[in-house]
């Protein structure tokens, strides 16, 4: 039977537009759903990797190319490059849970493909014999070369010099951990909805279906391998969102520490909401403490709204509970009778709370606030590559001011929860101890402070992160104290 995958050059092709969009400022996520339909998966798997490794390819093509090449060209030789790594440059990545789907490919077929790619493309053509010099120089003198540019940070690290600097700043005794770690492939990690199923029981589910899986924290589940969700035992039902298990905390770690009268509703504030994950398990954790919780979210762009209001239909939030999969007598009964909780969504700026504040005060806000996103680089390696040094004081400032516009909002003794997903402390807890000291009616609560991004394949062991296995994120708990 013939084989019916494309072939490396032409998803090369796109993987180098890929690689020159992310190098000129756009987002991934805007450039892979330009890609053809059926080479998508492996172009993104090869655009992963390109920009996994693409310090070490630009400071290689530097030294390789006499003159600097059209952007187009090199960013087709560094997802050459990146390819025709040595196993041991590549270690971080191989490391990741999801190894099976790493590119793997001969030299040889490297060589060939890319110099067949370039010559498949107007304006590329003329390059050719350039690409075909390059990589094959590189062949001959790899190890040489390797030596030559490991002293470069970037090319050591794979992540901007200024962002290596400042994480070995911000995390003297893990910075290294930190950083390869950001290597890695994440799992595909799900939050069970045990409002509608045990997460024992989704397991046996899943094992029905010959899908591995083990369980983390108190309602996660981490995948063996990366499948397509929509076909997971339960998707259409609601029996689970896909989120992070350092996502996962922010939840219960708002609402368990409140302690309503019987009978009382609980006003709560989602403030940047979007795609809605931490808004559904605000519902769904409510659910499982029998409160009845009445949830405001809230997000400045109307299509990201709009994913709130879809991912909340999905999992059949908001509204009346329903009885967990197989429950019967009494624990159906229990679950037909759980108190009901409502969510609003709503396009706003958070900050500007007069566009949008009714003037009663919340009983709990969750501030999961914009950030550099320098904890997830694992799951988009491009944005160590589209970040700026001068985003991350720009992105503190928005920080600062939804603190201070929120903070009034909050009843006395009432809790917020201030997330980012960043390792970068001027993010997390230089903001927070910053915020305390301009407000002395804030008293700080228990939490996990700076997370670390960790897998269990990488082999390190870091205090900040008992569990590990979690995307890189920062908590702080913010009471409000009575007069």
């Amino acid at each position: 039977m013939q084989d019916a995958r494309p072939s490396l050059a032409r998803q090369l092709v796109q993987v180098a537009r890929c690689v020159q969009a992310v190098q000129a400022g756009r987002s991934l996520t805007t450039a892979l759903p330009e890609v053809p339909g059926p080479l998508r998966p492996g172009v993104q798997a090869l655009t992963f990797h390109a920009l996994r490794h693409l310090g070490t390819a630009r400071v290689l093509l530097a030294v390789l190319a006499d003159k600097p090449p059209p952007a187009s060209v090199a960013a087709l030789l560094c997802a050459a490059l990146a390819l025709l790594l040595p196993a041991d440059a590549a270690s971080a990545l191989e490391s990741g849970q999801d190894d099976a789907a790493q590119p793997r490919y001969d030299a040889f077929t490297v060589v060939d493909q890319a110099v067949t790619a370039a010559r498949s493309v107007r304006g590329m053509a003329a390059q050719a014999g350039m690409v075909n010099a390059c990589l094959r120089r590189f062949l001959r003198e790899q190890s040489d070369l390797m030596t030559q540019v490991d002293a470069d940070w970037e090319a050591r690290h794979n992540h901007p010099a200024w962002w290596v600097k400042r994480v070995r700043r911000d995390h003297p005794q893990h910075w290294q951990a930190v950083l390869a770690a950001s290597q890695a492939a994440a799992p595909l990690v799900l939050r069970i909805n045990q409002a509608q199923i045990s997460r024992d029981d989704y397991l046996h589910r899943l094992a029905e279906a010959g899908c591995d899986a083990h369980p983390i924290g108190p309602s996660g589940v981490v995948m063996a391998r990366h499948v397509a969700v929509e076909g997971l035992p339960g998707y259409a039902d609601g029996w689970f969102s896909v989120q992070d298990s350092a996502a996962q905390l922010a939840a219960p770690l708002l609402l368990d520490g409140l302690n309503p009268a019987p009978g009382q509703r609980l006003r709560v504030l989602d403030a940047c909401a979007a795609p809605g994950g931490k808004t559904a398990h605000l519902l769904e954790r409510a659910q499982q403490l029998g409160w009845a919780v009445d949830v405001l979210a809230l997000e400045v762009d109307a299509v990201r709204s709009q994913r709130i209001t879809d991912n909340l239909q999905r999992l059949r939030l908001p509204g009346q509970a329903v009885p967990a999969a197989g429950a019967c007598g009494k624990e159906a009964d229990a679950a037909a009778g759980a108190a009901t909780s409502t969510a609003q969504v709503k396009v706003a700026d958070a900050s500007d709370t007069a566009a949008w504040w009714d003037g009663q005060p919340f009983d709990a806000i969750l501030l999961d606030a914009p950030c550099t996103a320098s904890g997830i680089v694992r799951r988009h390696p491009d944005v160590r590559w589209l970040r700026r040094e001068t985003d991350v004081a720009a992105l503190a400032d928005i920080q600062r001011r939804l603190l201070d516009a929120l903070w009034p909002l909050l009843k006395p003794g009432g809790r917020m929860v201030y997330c980012t997903c960043s390792v970068f402390r001027a993010e997390g807890q230089a903001q927070v101890d910053a915020f305390v000291q301009r407000n002395t009616d804030a008293r700080l609560g228990a939490a996990p402070g700076h997370l670390l991004p960790a897998g269990r394949g990488t082999g390190m062991h870091m205090t900040d992160n008992p569990g590990g296995e979690n995307d890189g994120f920062f908590y702080a708990t913010l009471v409000r104290q009575t007069s």
